[in-house]
């Protein structure tokens, strides 16, 4: 665990050396801090390792057995709010991730879109929520048929061979955004490739915008009102219900190594952006170096 520990800062410390333009950057009289943002960083990731997913769990862990790592290490209160400001350099560090990944793909190969909720407040909850209302809002999850407040991880991933996909890109909308909606605004870039995606996605406009790049969409048919679908189109939706599969399994796997998908906790948009961001940057990580 403490080559994890060491590794973790040497990689925070190198991501600010080589590309300090787009990390968070201080302008006051307190720009150069004791306890730095590269140490911060390795903390937070360093308890993800621990399977430690709250602040607070993450700092007590530190507190109690590597405090002599971190002389410097500030109370709880500082430290999350520190926390809250970087989630900037998460976004970074995990560009630099996705680069490193992106040198395992191949352009031609299939790829799955498909998004999962990131819930504030779940239920009769989410109505009355008022965490982060600038960038979340109440939306519909049609698998757990259940409304929440938060917002959207939209992702869209390389299917790979007996192995769980690949992600090449992952943004976020606001929980009532379509999914068709947030592809749509999305730049996607897939020349020469398939996109699989679920029953929101087949729609004209859509569809021509991807032919135009040599790009191919499978999803399921939709029944038409008052009839039944025939055998034939059964057997289609069946067998793009299998290709699609793979992501589901990426999104279970981000959850179990993350938590990403319960903030409740969250009391701030900026705590929400470093809960999602630095959740990401750590299932870079993991795909990179523990793949």
């Amino acid at each position: 665990m403490e080559n994890q520990l060491i590794e973790l800062y040497l990689l925070a410390c190198h991501v600010y050396d080589t590309r300090s333009e787009t990390c968070f950057q201080r302008l006051s009289n307190n720009a150069r801090p004791e306890f730095t943002d590269q140490e911060l960083i390795a903390i937070y990731l360093f308890g993800h390792f621990n399977d430690l997913f709250e602040k607070k769990a993450i700092h007590r862990l530190i507190d109690k057995y590597w405090r002599h790592y971190f002389p410097q290490l500030p109370a709880y209160q500082t430290f999350g709010a520190r926390l809250n400001l970087l989630a900037q350099s998460f976004q970074t560090i995990g560009g630099y991730l996705n680069e490193l990944l992106a040198e395992r793909r191949t352009p031609e190969i299939d790829h799955i879109i498909d998004s999962v909720p990131v819930m504030l407040a779940r239920g009769g909850h989410a109505y009355t929520a008022r965490v982060a209302r600038d960038v979340s809002n109440v939306g519909y999850c049609a698998s757990k048929k259940m409304y929440f407040h938060g917002v959207r991880l939209h992702a869209i991933a390389q299917r790979r061979f007996g192995a769980m996909p690949l992600p090449t890109q992952i943004w976020l909308r606001e929980g009532s955004c379509h999914d068709l909606q947030s592809v749509r605004e999305q730049a996607i870039a897939l020349p020469g490739s398939a996109l699989i995606g679920d029953r929101a996605f087949p729609d004209p406009t859509f569809q021509q915008m991807l032919e135009a790049q040599r790009t191919t969409l499978y999803a399921p048919r939709k029944k038409p009102k008052g009839k039944e679908l025939s055998k034939t189109e059964k057997y289609y939706n069946r067998l793009v219900s299998r290709l699609r599969q793979p992501i589901e399994s990426f999104f279970q796997w981000l959850i179990d190594k993350t938590d990403i998908q319960r903030a409740g906790r969250v009391r701030s948009t900026e705590g929400l952006m470093v809960h999602c961001w630095g959740k990401l940057t750590f299932a870079a990580y993991l795909l990179v170096f523990n793949p």
